[in-house]
Parts: C-alpha cells; structure tokens; sequence
C-alpha cells in the first residue's frame, strides 16, 4: 500500500484507527484476486492524497480480515464505507467514478 494517508486495517487495528478517529475515515474492502477491486484503487489512493489531513483512508483485505467484512456485512467488494463518529454513514459498492465519491465525502468533511 502506498503513502502514509493510507492505513492497513486489521481486526486488531480497527477500532483505534476508524471507530476513535477524529476525521472521517473512507475504508475501502477489498481482495488481491478481484478486478473491480484493482479499478477503484487508484481512486481511492487519489483520494487519500487529495484529502490529507481531512479524512483517513483505509483499506480491509477481506481474506485476511474476515471478521471485519462479516462485522460490517460486505456482501460484495469493492465496498467503500464512511465512517464519522465511529459510525457508517455513507456506502458505496462496486466500482464508481471518482466525482460520485467525492460528493459523498464532502458531506462529511471539514471544507
């Protein structure tokens, strides 16, 4: 994973890092083997950069964090979350352009 606005987040990590966030955290669920999943990547990493400081960005592998997925009922990846106050607020599933997630976020984050 590249840059430090992104977070590797485990079962162990994941309460510390999105549930006590000041900012709102984009958590993005994901596997190695699915394609949509390799598509919105370079969206989500744009993001992390573009928003620094603003929003914390994550990334679930699914298959190394399983409970997480089952915690959070991801039915389907790629699945973004948005989590403000230690709640999910927003969902986005399956692959979308980069302007619809931004709309999403900029309800949630400090201009």
């Amino acid at each position: 994973m590249s840059g430090e606005n992104m977070v590797t987040l485990t079962e162990s990590n994941f309460d510390q890092e999105v549930l006590q966030s000041e900012v709102p955290v984009l958590i993005d669920f994901w596997a190695v083997w699915c394609a949509p999943c390799s598509m919105i990547s370079p969206i989500v990493e744009s993001i992390a950069q573009e928003y620094q400081g603003k929003l914390k960005v994550g990334k679930v592998n699914v298959d190394e964090s399983s409970q997480l997925a089952v915690r959070y009922g991801i039915r389907a990846i790629p699945t973004l979350l948005l989590f403000k106050g230690g709640e999910v607020t927003e969902q986005v599933i399956g692959v979308q352009p980069k302007e619809a997630i931004i709309n999403i976020i900029n309800k949630y984050v400090q201009q």
